[in-house]
């Protein structure tokens, strides 16, 4: 035997194994829509927390569905860091009309701080809620979504749910992308594992982290994070590693967000994190995209390069790859035949980790949103 027939015998098994965990662990994921709309009895008091830079485009739609929950008992906290457009003067307007939107101007970031971990930071110092409700300031809520989570958060005893939204994505390029990185990250986090005590495996979702205001002070919150790029992850991890109980949700049809509006923004938008997902470790990152290389865009150059038991080895591995995609897709309500661009939207992650590692390396570190950190900075925070 060939070592071409053994290097496509491998990726097929590789890919199998890989597809069975993700269709298996996909269906073991509860969902929100399965949850009853009505508030529980008494319902606990919901702190939302939104941190806000430059989001004049989005920040007034997204706002105005958190305004409109069907939730009495909640108070809405939106963090201003440092916005150099229209965000600031957009959220007083708002204010002087809501009166349960409480507004913070910060005009300085602190040293050693990240500008949205610090933001968040600030709006849970003042908050009252017993739970405490992280978003991001694009995304749009259904109005029973937070009744939901609450009931599914206080039924099942946890101390943090991670939701996920859907992504509204402007063409099918984007799209295309969205379904490619949802597989690749859920390949990455295996989220279905968070709500295992005995797995090492951890979930945080910037458009919806749920946490109950206890757990979340007892781990120091996003002050203990304060450098990380990965907050939301993070977040998730210090929760899990402490001891309390957190689970994953779909519910793409209760949240949705623009994710990126072009492929410029997806490239320059995962400068922050690509990297610090990989705990800056450069082998790490060469192995994933060699990993990526081999699994994900290799098999279907070789039904095109290469002939005989090998190329239907490959032929088998493209299908079931695509199959995979497609099953995933319908998860997150994304279109099942966005996989047919898999493996270009494979290629431009593997770009995108490469690049995110060299910008790093070379410069010493990341300039995210008006501010340089440091390599040595940001490697100093690990968690």
């Amino acid at each position: 035997m060939t070592m071409l027939f053994w290097l496509a015998l491998s990726t097929l098994i590789l890919t199998t194994l890989a597809a069975l965990d993700l269709c298996i662990g996909n269906r073991s994921v509860r969902a929100l829509r399965d949850v009853s709309p009505v508030p529980v009895p008494a319902s606990p008091r919901v702190s939302i927390i939104v941190a806000a830079r430059n989001e004049q485009r989005n920040i007034r739609a997204a706002l105005q569905s958190l305004l409109d929950l069907a939730y009495t008992d909640y108070e809405l906290i939106v963090v201003n860091d440092r916005s150099e457009d229209t965000t600031g003067s957009i959220l007083d307007d708002m204010a002087r009309i809501h009166t349960r939107l409480q507004i913070i101007h910060v005009a300085d970031l602190p040293a050693g701080w990240l500008g949205k971990n610090h933001a968040l930071w600030i709006g849970s110092q003042q908050a009252t809620g017993e739970l405490l409700l992280f978003t991001d300031a694009d995304i749009i809520m259904e109005p029973t979504v937070v009744s939901r989570a609450v009931t599914f958060l206080d039924r099942n005893g946890l101390a943090h749910l991670a939701a996920t939204p859907s992504m509204r994505m402007p063409n099918a390029l984007l799209g295309m992308f969205g379904a490619a990185f949802l597989v690749i990250f859920s390949l990455f986090a295996r989220p279905w594992k968070a709500r295992d005590p005995t797995s090492r495996c951890h979930i945080g979702i910037g458009a919806f982290n749920l946490v109950r205001s206890a757990a979340y002070r007892q781990v120091g919150g996003h002050e203990t994070i304060r450098l990380r790029p990965d907050d939301d992850l993070k977040l998730g991890k210090i929760i899990k590693q402490s001891g309390f109980s957190q689970e994953a949700v779909y519910a793409p049809e209760f949240l949705a967000v623009e994710w990126y509006a072009s492929l410029r923004e997806v490239i320059t938008g995962l400068e922050k994190n690509a990297f610090s997902g990989a705990d800056y470790n450069v082998l790490l990152v060469l192995a994933g995209v060699l990993c990526q290389m081999l699994c994900s865009i290799w098999p279907f150059l070789a039904v095109l390069l290469v002939s005989g038991v090998p190329r239907s080895l490959y032929l088998v591995t493209v299908l079931l790859i695509l199959l995979t995609v497609a099953d995933a897709a319908r998860f997150h309500l994304s279109r099942p035949w966005y996989a047919v661009g898999y493996p270009l939207m494979s290629l431009l992650f593997v770009y995108i980790l490469v690049r995110t590692m060299l910008l790093n390396v070379i410069q010493g570190g990341i300039h995210w949103r008006g501010t340089f950190y440091s390599l040595q900075e940001l490697k100093s925070n690990r968690v």
